[in-house]
Formats: structure tokens, C-alpha cells, sequence
């Protein structure tokens, strides 16, 4: 064999090497592996930009407004997404869903490596969902499934999940970075060349990022993650990645016995329960994509009865409560260094952008004083630490959601610029918040 720079690549396979091989050392097939520039067809030649016939994006709805909304409008023809959440945070129980509502686009295929069919039939079941048209199927050989595949010609396909999956001649467990590097480049093909959508259900770590290789998430083109405390009903579907739409789209789910139910005014849900007059309780003008949701924040400080004070958070990064707890303290000069400190979003929402700095800081200081924020307020802005306020972005959608629902001040940066019906109270430090709220 000549030796040259040309790789070379098993055609039983796929496998790779730098070097002629008699025997592949994957599937273990003879004298199976071909020169790279033997295998290589016509070379393509470079387009204009004009010359380029662009495909039509066609959409087709899923049945759940919150998903579509999160795929950005429907899901497109030959696309391959990828689920990824907590266990039992609800992804089958979606995808089950979305399986029983797209049937006009020809049978749909729902692949389980981890539930039998009298699983799945219970799940069903409790969904109310039939129809001849939704076919199961309980399997892990990815060589009999493409055989399926070829004599079903499914409209979709639901793999449930990729984990679970293997290729009988990669000599590994399912599971392992080789396998699932395999199996997500065969449905990659496979929604590619039959223009078919693809759902892949991803098991997560401990620390909660998608299990397997970074490879996966490179090779779909839409990456979506379920989000929500088992111990709350709502749950947020968030968009990380999408080829065909925005990220950070979300959609809101409420769970119950009959599945996952559409939240389509989730600003009502979140703050409904909000007491009257509480100190310690402040509403956020939250952007959740392209979606403002009004949330609750709620801090509790109370002497701490032990040598080292507590500092707890839940739905927001403890380590920006604790830069707000020392500019409280430095900047508005409120001692709270012997406090037991607790931070919390009702409802099980997460909030990581620096708008929420004012709305934590104002309900950190009411707790403190004991003095409530009035019930028609809301707070948005980022605190630097030497107690300035900072605009924010897409303040104009924020105000109108929380105008629709009947809040009628906002305490703003003082160079925020936004044309609303509220009243806008302009605050250019964190002095100045104390003194409008609390200092009568």
C-alpha cells in the first residue's frame, strides 16, 4: 500500500484511520478500508451568495403552542432535536404528547430503550392519547431499527433515549462516547435524507449539563432543556440552541394528572399568590426569550441565632445575592452582617440576568426594615458596586406586560429611555431607592 497523506475509512462502518488497516478494528470486517481521495466524489466549486437557490423553511405545528414557540414556529421538515432535563422532570411525557398530535404528517415512531410497550400503553393511557398512527416501539439495536425505519417511513421519530441506543459492531457499552457519537451521526443522516424531524431524549449529569460528548450538541441543530423543581407544577421548556429560530425562547408547562398543560399567561400565575403588603416581597419585569413574565422575588433576613450567619438562595446565583448583601451594606449603610440571609423566586423560576439586581437588593432592604414595597410597583435594574444603576435592555416589552396586568409604577435606571403608560420613577443609586421607598 502507498503511503501518502490521504486518509483512509472502513466502508462497513465509517471508521477512520490515518493508516491502510487489513482488518477494522470497530466492526472487524476484511480488507474493508478505501483511500479518502478514492471515496471522494466531484469537487464542488464555490457560489456566489445570490447564486445560492435557498429551500422554502416550511413548518409544521407540533400540536403544543409552548413548544412551537420555543422551536420557533413548528418544527422544521429534516430537523434534529435534542431533550435534555432532570429524570422525571417530564421530557417523555412531552414527547408523548407531541407524538399523539402529529399525525396528519404520516405514522409516528416513538422508540423506547428504557420503558416497555405496556409502559408506554399506562402513559398513554393517562394522557388520552390513541390513534393507529402512533406506533411504539421498544428497542436498543440500532441496526434493527434501521431496517424499520426503511419499511415504516415514518413522518416522525421520537428516541427515547439516545443513551440507551448502540450499533451491535462498536465494540462498547451503550451509553459511551463512541456509541453515542455514532448514533448521533446516523439520525443526523437519516433526518437529512428523508426530511423527517427527529426528537433525541438526553440523559444529564449530576451537575446538570447534557450527558456524552460535546459532539451531540455540535451535531443537532436544536438543543432543548426542561427545567423545574419536582416539587413545583411548572415547568419551563428553554431553547439553547436553534438553527431555525432564537435561543433562550422558553415555553411554561404546568404539570398535572393528565400530562403537561399550556401556561399561556404565566406572569398571572407567578404573581397571583403574592401577598399584599408584605415586606420582603418585590415583582421582577422577567425576559425569558422574547417573553416578559413578571416574577416574584422574596428575601427574608432575620438575626441570625447561630456564630455564622446562613446565606441561602433558591431560583438566583448566591454568589450575586452576596455582591448585593455587601453594597447594601457599604452603600446604604444598613448593617446586615449579623443577618441569616434567604433569597427566593417563587415558583420555582430561575433568574441569571443583572436586571433582577433591584428587585433582590429592594426585597433584601424591605425585610430588613420591616417596611413593605407598595403592591403596584415593580423594579428593574443592574447595581454596580459602587451602588449605581444601570439600564437594562428590552425594557419597553418588559413595562407592557406589566402594565397588562395592572401594575402601574416602575423604578428604573435613571438613563432609561422608554415611551409607557406607567409611571416611571427614574433612581440614579441605590441611596435613592432607599430613600423613595422606605424613607417617608
Amino acid at each position: 500500500m502507498k503511503k501518502g497523506k490521504n486518509s483512509f475509512v472502513c466502508q462497513e462502518c465509517g471508521y477512520k484511520s490515518i493508516k491502510w488497516l487489513g482488518q477494522c478494528s470497530s466492526c472487524g470486517a476484511w480488507n474493508s478500508f478505501a483511500s479518502t481521495s478514492e471515496l471522494s466524489g466531484p469537487l464542488s466549486q464555490p457560489k456566489s451568495i445570490d447564486e445560492i437557490t435557498g429551500a422554502r423553511e416550511e413548518r409544521l405545528p407540533s400540536s403544543i403552542g409552548e413548544l412551537d414557540r420555543v422551536l420557533g414556529g413548528g418544527l422544521v421538515p429534516g430537523s434534529l432535536i435534542l431533550v435534555g432535563g432532570d429524570p422525571g422532570i417530564g421530557k417523555s411525557t412531552l414527547l408523548l404528547q407531541v407524538a399523539g398530535g402529529m399525525t396528519s404528517n404520516g405514522p409516528v415512531l416513538y422508540v423506547s430503550g428504557e420503558e416497555s410497550l405496556g409502559q408506554l400503553k399506562l402513559r398513554a393511557q393517562r394522557l388520552n392519547i390513541s390513534g393507529g398512527v402512533l406506533k411504539a416501539l421498544s428497542l436498543t439495536d440500532l441496526g434493527a431499527l434501521d431496517q424499520i425505519l426503511q419499511e415504516l417511513q415514518p413522518g416522525m421519530v421520537i428516541i427515547d433515549s439516545i443513551q440507551t441506543m448502540s450499533f451491535p459492531h462498536i465494540d462498547s457499552m451503550p451509553g459511551s462516547v463512541s456509541q453515542i457519537r455514532e448514533v448521533g451521526s446516523y439520525f443526523l443522516r437519516y433526518s437529512k435524507e428523508n426530511d423527517v424531524p427527529v426528537f433525541l431524549v438526553g440523559h444529564v449529569t449530576k451537575d446538570g449539563s447534557l450527558a456524552g460528548p460535546k459532539i451531540l450538541e455540535h451535531l443537532v441543530d436544536c438543543v432543548l432543556y426542561f427545567e423545574g423543581d419536582q416539587h413545583y407544577s411548572f415547568r419551563i421548556l428553554r431553547s439553547i440552541k436553534n438553527r431555525f429560530g432564537s435561543v433562550n425562547e422558553v415555553g411554561v408547562f404546568r404539570m398535572e394528572n393528565a400530562g403537561l398543560l399550556e401556561v399561556a399567561n404565566p406572569s398571572s400565575i407567578f404573581i397571583e399568590e403574592r401577598p399584599k403588603q408584605a415586606p420582603g416581597s418585590a415583582i421582577f419585569p422577567s425576559m425569558e426569550g422574547s417573553r416578559p413574565i413578571m416574577v416574584e422575588v422574596q428575601a427574608l433576613l432575620s438575626p441570625t441565632t447561630f456564630g455564622q450567619p446562613q446565606r441561602m438562595t433558591a431560583g438566583v446565583d448566591h454568589r450575586r445575592v452576596s455582591m448585593l448583601m455587601a453594597v447594601l451594606e457599604k452603600r446604604a449603610g444598613l448593617e446586615i452582617g449579623w443577618q441569616d440571609v434567604y433569597v427566593n423566586v417563587a415558583g420555582g423560576i430561575r433568574l441569571s440576568e443583572p436586571a433582577a439586581d433591584l428587585a433582590m437588593f429592594a426585597a433584601m432592604s424591605s425585610s430588613f426594615l420591616e417596611k413593605p414595597i407598595p403592591d403596584d410597583v415593580i423594579l428593574c435594574g443592574e447595581i454596580g458596586l459602587t451602588g449605581e444603576l444601570r439600564g437594562v435592555p428590552r425594557l419597553g416589552e418588559r413595562l407592557r406586560e406589566a402594565e397588562k396586568m395592572g401594575l402601574s409604577r416602575a423604578l428604573l435606571p435613571a438613563r432609561a429611555r422608554v415611551e409607557t403608560g406607567m409611571e416611571v420613577v427614574p433612581l440614579a443609586s441605590v441611596q435613592e431607592l432607599i430613600q423613595y421607598l422606605f424613607v417617608e
